[in-house]
């Protein structure tokens, strides 16, 4: 069960956990045009993407609207489109509101980055916007044995050896979100006080 989530004051002993895309940085466009033009390069042909700022532009959709593409020309693409990113920074923005508060937290409290995002893409973008020193330490994206996702906030819990109850977490995905209260952390995106 979610607290109440309004009026939050958020005390020294509380652990922050804060996502990257979408939550402290708006990366939908620059991931976008990266993809485009990694499927143009990869397919050698100019594939009219157009993009959709309600839909994030990833594995799902790329196969959707290419389902022809073989398992290694998938592979290509999105390696290609991780190379290209640098070209697509500049079009990245913080987010204001959740970017205040990890500045401001983030000289009292323990706070970290806990993402699905590669390492490399990570740490560019917060290079870019010189956030990087703001975290206590950084979670990036991993797979398990199996090749399947990780629910990234156990895995952060795990590391740290700290209860779900005294972390405030602060993420944009409903699946996220969703797998954070599976890790049992009750304070998501709080109106803080």
């Amino acid at each position: 069960m979610i607290e109440n989530q309004e009026g939050i004051i958020i005390t020294t002993d509380k652990i922050l956990f804060f996502d990257m895309d979408g939550t402290l940085v708006d990366t939908d466009f620059a991931n976008f045009s990266a993809y485009k033009k990694a499927v143009d390069s990869v397919l050698q042909t100019d594939t009219k993407l157009v993009y959709n700022p309600e839909i994030r532009f990833n594995r799902s959709v790329l196969k959707a609207n290419f389902p022809h593409l073989t398992d290694n020309e998938l592979e290509k693409v999105i390696q290609v489109k991780e190379s290209l990113y640098d070209e697509f920074l500049n079009v990245t923005t913080l987010i204001d509101e959740n970017v205040e508060l990890l500045l401001r937290y983030s000289k009292s409290n323990q706070t970290y980055l806990v993402t699905n995002c590669r390492k490399d893409r990570a740490l560019k973008t917060l290079n870019h916007f010189r956030l990087i020193d703001k975290f206590t330490n950084v979670f990036y994206r991993t797979f398990d044995e199996n090749n399947k996702k990780v629910n990234k906030f156990e895995k952060a819990l795990s590391i740290l050896g700290v209860p779900p109850n005294i972390v405030i977490a602060f993420e944009n995905e409903e699946i996220e979100i969703a797998d954070a209260k599976s890790a049992g952390i009750k304070i998501i995106n709080p109106v803080i006080a």
